[in-house]
Formats: C-alpha cells, sequence, structure tokens
C-alpha cells in the first residue's frame, strides 16, 4: 500500500497517510478539521530480485568470482585460437602464390 503526502489548505499542515490505492481522498485535517490536498510524491524505489531480471544484479560475490574466472579463461583460449587461425590462413596464402595458375584450352 503506498503512503499519500496530503498538505491542508486552511493551516498549510502537512502530513503522510498510509492508503489503499482504492481508498478515497481524506476530506479532513487531523490538526484543525480543514480540507487537504493530496500532494504529488516521488514514489519509492523499486529493487527487482528473483528470476527474470538483470542476470548480473543481485549476484552473489562466489558467483561473480566465478564468472570472472571463467571469463579470463575463455578470453585467453579465444586469444590462442585466433593466433592458430592467423597461422593457418598465412600458410594458405603461401600455398596459393606458389602455384602457377592454368592455362584454360578450351575453345568458345
Amino acid at each position: 500500500m503506498p503512503t499519500y503526502e496530503y498538505r491542508c489548505n486552511d493551516c498549510d499542515h502537512t502530513f503522510e497517510e498510509f492508503q489503499s490505492i482504492t481508498s478515497d481522498p481524506l476530506d479532513a485535517c487531523p490538526v484543525c478539521n480543514g480540507t487537504p490536498r493530496r500532494l504529488i510524491g516521488a514514489g519509492g524505489g523499486l529493487i527487482f530480485k528473483g528470476s527474470g531480471f538483470y542476470i548480473t544484479d543481485y549476484r552473489s560475490k562466489s558467483y561473480q568470482d566465478k564468472a570472472k574466472a571463467e571469463s579470463s579463461n575463455s578470453s585467453s583460449s579465444n586469444s590462442e585460437s585466433k593466433n592458430s587461425e592467423s597461422k593457418n590462413s598465412e600458410s594458405k596464402k603461401s600455398e596459393t602464390k606458389s602455384k602457377k595458375p592454368e592455362k584454360s584450352t578450351a575453345k568458345a
């Protein structure tokens, strides 16, 4: 249930009231019985916890440590695989340069 803020039009007394969303606004000031006006509040902050929200939010320290370890392992293995791929492509380039292109003997 939200907390609503009110200010009395007669005595300028400001107060808060914990009410249901479906409740009608208050019609009497608790100090002078004047007519209060409901103010627009900033609202409360929300924290979403549980499954289905941001995967990296609110994780335990052990989970974060494991994730860092895995990411550092995968980045080093990725760089090794990139190095081997570049060596393979260099050797293929040198093989194609050494071969001479064959002349076509077919008549059109």
